[in-house]
């Protein structure tokens, strides 16, 4: 494994954009390590890195994804992101453990949060719901990246139209919470589930908007007609 990662740190480092290392920082308001690196390259370099160790089994790559969560690197965490994805097929219900671990332990900014918890989570989550209970205790933690995790986890079920209650209960838990980037996450948790269910996360909207942070309620009612976000706004 250590040379696999030498060659993937070399592959990163030999992708580097003076552009993209430049502006990197500017879209994260916690200082990051990164190479700067555009996404679609390090999406390129995830795929041809997959082929190469794809016969290997399910925890090999597990171990590996570990080793690049733990640099710091946000494009280490990327690839890790994208390898952990493309088993999916293979994911039993332990691997909750080991993606837990990750949100918890080395997860530091949104990018990161987002990339794991839209695909590699949310999928794990649609194979074995009962799960979703995990996400709940996650709604409660003390880590703003394991609370945005809980919403954020739910974005592509959300859009097939899963799992509504639960995302009410989870938005529920998050609603005062003070931070603009959970508030940015559960609201998106909301937008998604309103694709499917517009006239229920604009009831829900309505009946907490006294309340709501603006962010997340401007999050939360960005696909609904005009009228509707209107009258969402309306003080």
């Amino acid at each position: 494994m250590k040379d696999i990662l030498v060659q993937i740190r070399q592959n990163l480092k030999d992708n580097v954009d003076a552009k993209t290392q430049a502006t990197s920082q500017n879209y994260f308001k916690e200082k990051i390590k990164f190479y700067g690196i555009r996404i679609p390259l390090v999406n390129k370099i995830s795929k041809e890195l997959f082929e190469y160790i794809k016969h290997r089994p399910k925890s090999y790559i597990f171990d590996l994804c570990s080793e690049l969560w733990m640099s710091g690197y946000l494009e280490e965490s990327l690839v890790a992101c994208n390898l952990s994805y493309y088993i999916h097929e293979d994911y039993q219900p332990d691997d909750f453990i080991t993606f837990s671990k990750w949100v918890s332990s080395y997860v530091n900014n949104w990018g990161s949060c987002d990339t794991l918890c839209n695909h590699t989570v949310g999928t794990f989550i649609e194979m074995y719901p009962t799960y979703i209970s995990e996400l709940k205790k996650w709604a409660k933690s003390d880590n703003r990246w394991v609370k945005r995790a809980a919403a954020v986890t739910l974005i592509i079920p959300a859009r097939k139209g899963l799992f509504l209650n639960d995302i009410f209960e989870i938005a529920n838990t998050l609603l005062l919470d003070s931070d603009d980037l959970v508030q940015k996450g559960y609201g998106w948790m909301l937008k998604a589930s309103s694709e499917a269910y517009r006239d229920e996360i604009f009831d829900y909207v309505i009946s907490k908007k006294a309340v709501m942070p603006r962010t997340s309620l401007r999050y939360a009612i960005e696909k609904m007609p005009q009228e509707m976000r209107s009258i969402a706004m309306a003080k």
